[in-house]
């Protein structure tokens, strides 16, 4: 019996244990260091992903472009992040790059689905109100359907970056030697339950500061999008 209660505690560590442990990894600046690299890949690769705004903008504006790529694109979305792991190890090694790679692989989907969803989206009577108040098409594009898009472009960053946050944690468990994933992935093979639980909590709550922060800029930027205060 005492057994089963031993073996009970180490795999389900009260949470006196997890605070100890969260208290220790605070104190020696482990957390921290981990979360900023972390956070840093998360970052980078949100940089490259942005790309997929002007590319989700000429898919959605221009037939042509859409009838070129759509096909690609559709080809390729469905294939997880984290499939892409075995030839991300190959092609850029263990470290930054590959983690960020995968990163970018979450990212950049639900960023280039909204955006053209959002240019789809826009009014055909401001399009033409601005052509015939003499706009050309570059003003059109940048004054009428990136403004009319942006409430939508700003919900597929929000999903891009939750799904990112969650494949980086995935590429760092096997392909990284820092960061929240490694961390976790190191401290099980230790049988350190209460670390593995402290870097979930962790997860978590970066996530949630994250999404939080998205949508305060965006409430701040967009005050006349209705849609983005829900």
């Amino acid at each position: 019996m005492w057994v089963l209660d031993e073996t009970t505690r180490m795999l389900l560590p009260a949470p006196t244990v997890v605070a100890i442990a969260a208290w220790d990894l605070v104190a020696t600046g482990e957390l921290f260091r981990h979360l900023f690299d972390s956070l840093s890949r998360e970052f980078v690769a949100f940089s490259w992903a942005l790309t997929a705004i002007p590319l989700g903008i000429a898919m959605g504006w221009w037939k042509s472009v859409h009838e070129q790529l759509d096909s690609l694109v559709e080809i390729l979305r469905p294939i997880p992040p984290l499939a892409w792991i075995p030839l991300s190890i190959l092609w850029f090694g263990i470290g930054d790059m590959q983690n960020q790679f995968i990163i970018f692989l979450g990212i950049f989907f639900p960023i280039l689905l909204n955006t053209i969803t959002g240019v789809k989206g826009v009014e055909l009577n401001l399009v033409r109100a601005a052509r015939c108040l003499g706009a050309g098409e570059g003003a059109v594009l940048r004054r009428v359907v990136l403004h009319a898009a942006l409430p939508q472009i700003v919900t597929g960053i929000r999903i891009g970056l939750g799904v990112g946050w969650m494949a980086l944690v995935a590429a760092e468990l096997v392909g990284a030697s820092s960061g929240l994933g490694f961390m976790i992935n190191d401290a099980r093979t230790l049988l350190r339950t209460d670390i593995v639980i402290v870097g979930m909590i962790t997860i978590g709550l970066v996530g949630l500061v994250l999404d939080l922060l998205i949508r305060e800029l965006s409430h701040r930027m967009l005050p006349w999008s209705r849609s983005l205060h829900h």
